[in-house]
Formats: C-alpha cells, sequence, structure tokens
C-alpha cells in the first residue's frame, strides 16, 4: 500500500497540473515568440491574390441612384419598399433584415435586376468595379457628371460554430469587422476553445478555402484575416481537456483528481 501511494500520488499530482489551463492559451494578442506563426495552416485552394472583397452569389448589395431628374429617380427607387421603411432602424437594421428588404440579393446567375436597366451580372466584381459598371449603364438615361452611383454591401455576414458561448449566425452592419469584434458579438470563446488554431472558412469566387489562424499572436493585426469578409464561417475547435474529461480550473482538476484517488483506494481495500 505504500508503494502504491508512492507511485499514485505524484502520478495524479502530475495529472493536475497537465490538465489545467493555462491563462498563456486562452489570452488573446499575446507577445508571442517569432518561432510561433501567425498563419498555421491553409488549405489547396489559392484563388485571387487580393484584399478587395469579390461579391459572391446570395450577397445583397445596397444600390443607390441618384440623379439630377426626379422623374428618373423615382424609377431607380426600389418600389418595394419605402424611405420610411429605410428608417425603421430597431430590429431590422441590427439583423440585417432591412437590407434584405430593399436591397439587391445576387442569384443563382450572378446576376441583380435593376428598375429600367434590367439584369447586370455582379458576381466575382468588387463594390467599386459593380458601382462604376451600374453607372455606365446610368448613362444611358443621364449624362455622367449628372448621376451618382453607390454600391455597398447590406452588412457583415458570418457563421460562428464549435466552442463559442453564443454559437450562431450573425449580421453586424458595418462596412468592416475585426475577428476579435466577431467573437465578442458572438459571446466570446468559451474557455476550452483552442485559440491558436482556430478556422476560418472563406469563400471566393471559385471556391471556398479553410484557414488556421492563432488568436494569441498579436501580429494577427497585420494579417488579411484580421477583418473578415462577408460568409466567413469561424469554427473553434476544443481542447484536448474535453476530450480527456479534466476539469477546466484547478479546482475542478483537484476535485475530479480526488474523487478517482478515493475510488482507486477503496476498489484496492475492498479486494485486500
Amino acid at each position: 500500500m505504500k508503494h502504491f501511494n508512492r507511485v499514485t500520488i505524484p502520478f495524479f499530482l502530475m495529472a493536475i497540473i497537465s490538465s489545467c489551463i493555462s491563462n498563456k492559451r486562452v489570452m488573446y494578442m499575446q507577445d508571442l515568440e517569432e518561432k510561433e506563426p501567425v498563419i498555421i495552416n491553409e488549405g489547396n485552394l489559392v484563388p485571387y491574390e487580393t484584399e478587395d472583397y469579390h461579391l459572391q452569389y446570395n450577397d445583397i448589395v445596397d444600390v443607390t441612384i441618384k440623379t439630377t431628374s426626379p422623374e428618373i429617380n423615382d424609377i431607380f427607387t426600389f418600389s418595394a419598399v419605402s424611405e420610411q421603411m429605410r428608417m425603421m432602424s430597431g430590429s431590422l437594421a441590427n439583423s440585417g433584415d432591412v437590407f434584405f428588404l430593399n436591397g439587391y440579393t445576387i442569384d443563382n446567375q450572378g446576376n441583380i435586376e435593376l428598375p429600367m436597366i434590367g439584369e447586370i451580372k455582379l458576381v466575382g466584381l468588387t463594390t467599386k468595379e459593380a458601382k462604376e459598371l451600374i453607372g455606365a449603364k446610368v448613362k444611358d438615361y443621364v449624362k455622367e457628371d449628372e448621376a451618382f452611383v453607390r454600391v455597398r454591401l447590406g452588412g457583415i455576414r458570418y457563421s460562428a460554430l464549435g466552442e463559442f458561448n453564443r454559437p450562431g449566425r450573425y449580421t453586424m452592419m458595418q462596412n468592416r469587422v475585426t475577428i476579435y469584434e466577431a467573437i465578442a458579438n458572438a459571446g466570446d470563446l468559451t474557455t476550452l476553445a483552442k485559440r491558436n488554431s482556430v478556422n476560418i472558412i472563406r469563400q471566393y469566387p471559385d471556391g471556398s478555402k479553410t484557414h488556421k489562424i492563432n488568436l494569441n499572436h498579436k501580429g494577427l493585426m497585420a494579417s488579411e484575416f484580421y477583418f473578415l469578409k462577408p460568409n466567413d464561417l469561424i469554427y473553434a475547435e476544443p481542447m484536448k481537456v474535453r476530450e480527456l474529461g479534466t476539469g477546466v480550473t484547478f479546482l475542478q482538476t483537484f476535485q475530479l483528481a480526488i474523487t478517482s484517488l478515493t475510488a482507486v483506494l477503496l476498489v484496492i481495500n475492498a479486494t485486500q
């Protein structure tokens, strides 16, 4: 029995210490050593090497066209939703539904349909290129210096899966959203989340690509993944402690170890 205690007790103490989650594994934006990479791994797909977002199928774009002619302005105004609906901020604005009501959804052929102009293919274009294309069509009805065209995305839509406190699909009514803002919007990551290896599945005109990023690394702010792009999917994997079934904090792990050790000792005493 004494021999058992000399072997077992140190073993359980080592298990307690090793199974607890250190602060280094849950803190964001640390000054880590250079040997720890910011971008851990990437998939095989190599799409356009640019930071500009290219419009995708099912994206919602807000197109505003103003001219010096009130009659033409009435034609280009999206008649399905009045200006009064546009002013309804509340829950519609927060959820992004206001853009769904008075924006234009890119269909499965990559087109949107504008009043009087008809169908225009926008998939694969940046918002700047889409603005120039629509502006060229508007020139058929008014002079170039008599028209104003604006094209913008209907907020940043993304999905948060895995070790989030509030996983789900979200829309943030901003032109730019950082990865940390998106995580905060989803209730932050759980303590068990593997912050140094988070997956971002990003859509490109040619397909989707998975990137692994290190949220613990301060250098992430200088990478292309610091800002989310529309339709990004963030998946946070759990740490090994969940698979092992150990506690998250030292106290939880200690209690689990004591319970296990007590059970082992009772079995040994019963068999002797």
